[in-house]
């Protein structure tokens, strides 16, 4: 069988390497925005085109005889490409646009949950102009959140405390919202610790990867501007260190509810990747929001620990056959951080040369936003290579990864802090206090 991947970043290069070492592929094609030299390397064939747009998709699809397709990012998704790969007969791991508004549309997913009770949620309304915002931010106080109702790479939502200091800055980011005709959600905000469980779903039956803590901050000690994700780690118990056994229960029930109120709402079932951001509070677990596929960075933690077959897991997505399929994560700790060009993500350098030859075990290097020119690895301005270390504690295996992505060379930086003993004991420090 043929398999088409679509997308080209680490999150994609882990993808492949997990469809690569499947029993069950004859071949995998990649349509890709760039050319990721991970990915080329375990690819029979690599178009770099518009993955955006689901004509071209579909004709690389029917070149290549690809029987089954697994979408890596989010802005396929929401233009169609998982409808349009349906209507040809091509096999789907990736929901359909209706499906994944549960990413694309934040005040569809709250108005999903409310509608079906999904437990969870927030308090919050939805707004298009500022009548009204003003009285709503008043009645939250200091604890809220303004999310653009939309898809901006993780950069869209701007929190109380953190990006925004004052009400004033509060509603001077509505006005830039509403200035730009963009609808967005303000909802209360949660004190507690996020964490990142993800979820197969075949539409009725749904089997759960290890949870796993992002670090969006750009600096240590989770300072500076939000990013797509500096790093992250995950435990070998397939829980983390801050969290108790009911938190990981809460959120497979959260992600279990909510597939059934997609399936409730459309009338038929979400074939992909569910990925859940969580808030362990001191009254449960919180829904922060959906994302509608594997998270970046947090594929390159779960794909390598995976023991089943990969691409069964995917057909038996596609098939909706979930239920009798084997999925089985190896109980190992990881630790994966990011490498990024100095100035990320404001002003990042970009067309400088990176050199990944001291990287000793190839195996836990990702390429991410990296280009080949005259023969050299070139960083192009975003996360260019990600590092992960495996092993039977997340202090080994953060150790691994250390000494890893310090010998990746070049004008880049990375948070040495994620997945160290004192970032850890902090969150369960701040949970105790909390519970």
């Amino acid at each position: 069988m043929n398999v088409l991947l679509i997308g080209s970043g680490a999150r994609e290069h882990a993808i492949a390497r997990a469809i690569d070492n499947s029993k069950k592929h004859n071949s995998l094609h990649c349509f890709a925005s760039n050319m990721n030299p991970g990915i080329a390397e375990v690819c029979s064939g690599l178009s770099v085109g518009n993955i955006n747009n689901p004509k071209d998709v579909v004709r690389y699809a029917q070149e290549t005889s690809s029987a089954l397709a697994v979408i890596g990012p989010e802005n396929p998704l929401a233009s169609g490409v998982a409808d349009a790969l349906w209507d040809v007969g091509v096999k789907v791991v990736g929901p359909k646009k209706d499906l994944a508004q549960v990413e694309t549309s934040k005040a569809f997913t709250r108005d999903l949950l409310k509608e079906y009770n999904v437990p969870g949620g927030p308090h919050y309304q939805t707004f298009s102009s500022m009548t009204g915002v003003d009285d709503f931010l008043t009645e939250l106080g200091e604890n809220y959140v303004v999310k653009y109702d939309g898809l901006a790479g993780g950069k869209g939502v701007k929190v109380a405390g953190d990006h925004l200091q004052s009400h004033d800055d509060a509603l001077a980011y509505c006005m830039e919202l509403v200035d730009k005709d963009s609808e967005f959600v303000i909802e209360e905000k949660f004190i507690g610790q996020e964490f990142s469980l993800m979820s197969f779903c075949d539409g009725k039956t749904l089997r759960h990867m290890p949870a796993v803590q992002d670090h969006k901050r750009a600096y240590e000690g989770d300072t500076g501007p939000n990013t797509g994700g500096m790093g992250t780690y995950s435990d070998a118990d397939h829980s983390l260190p801050f969290l108790k056994d009911s938190d990981i229960q809460e959120a497979h029930t959260i992600n279990v509810a909510t597939a059934k109120a997609l399936k409730n709402k459309f009338g038929e079932g979400y074939k992909g990747v569910l990925y859940g951001g969580f808030m362990a509070t001191g009254s449960g677990v919180k829904l922060i929001e959906y994302n509608a596929r594997f998270g970046d960075p947090e594929a390159m933690n779960v794909l390598p620990l995976l023991k089943s077959d990969f691409v069964e897991i995917c057909e038996s997505i596609a098939d909706g056959t979930l239920n009798g399929a084997d999925v089985q994560f190896r109980n190992k700790a990881s630790v994966c951080k990011y490498a990024v060009p100095e100035g990320y993500p404001d002003n990042p350098v970009k067309g400088e040369s990176i050199n990944v030859s001291s990287v000793e075990n190839s195996d836990g290097l990702f390429y991410a936003s990296v280009d080949i020119k005259n023969g050299s690895l070139i960083e192009s301005g975003s996360r260019t290579v990600a590092v992960v270390g495996m092993a039977d504690s997340i202090a080994e295996a953060e150790a691994i990864a250390e000494k890893e992505v310090s010998s990746v060379s070049g004008p880049l930086f990375h948070r040495s802090d994620i997945g160290t003993e004192t970032v850890i004991q902090d969150r369960i420090d701040h949970m105790n206090s909390l519970r």
